[in-house]
């Protein structure tokens, strides 16, 4: 799953998130292959994690 970032002014409502409501600055996951649909939305969405890209870990020790 890709990850983005809501960066409208106010709450939305997204329905092919199951109908979540989405607050500004919120990190929100999105299926890999969707994320161009949302990143294309300059003024609303900002891409934080691209498709396939690896989830970093913290190593504990």
């Amino acid at each position: 799953m890709a990850r983005v970032r809501f960066i409208g002014p106010e709450p939305v409502t997204v329905p092919e998130l199951g109908g979540r409501e989405i607050q500004p600055d919120e990190l929100v996951e999105v299926p890999d292959e969707r994320f161009e649909g949302y990143v294309c939305q300059t003024t609303t969405w900002e891409p934080v994690e691209e498709p396939g890209a690896a989830k970093k870990t913290r190593k504990e020790g």
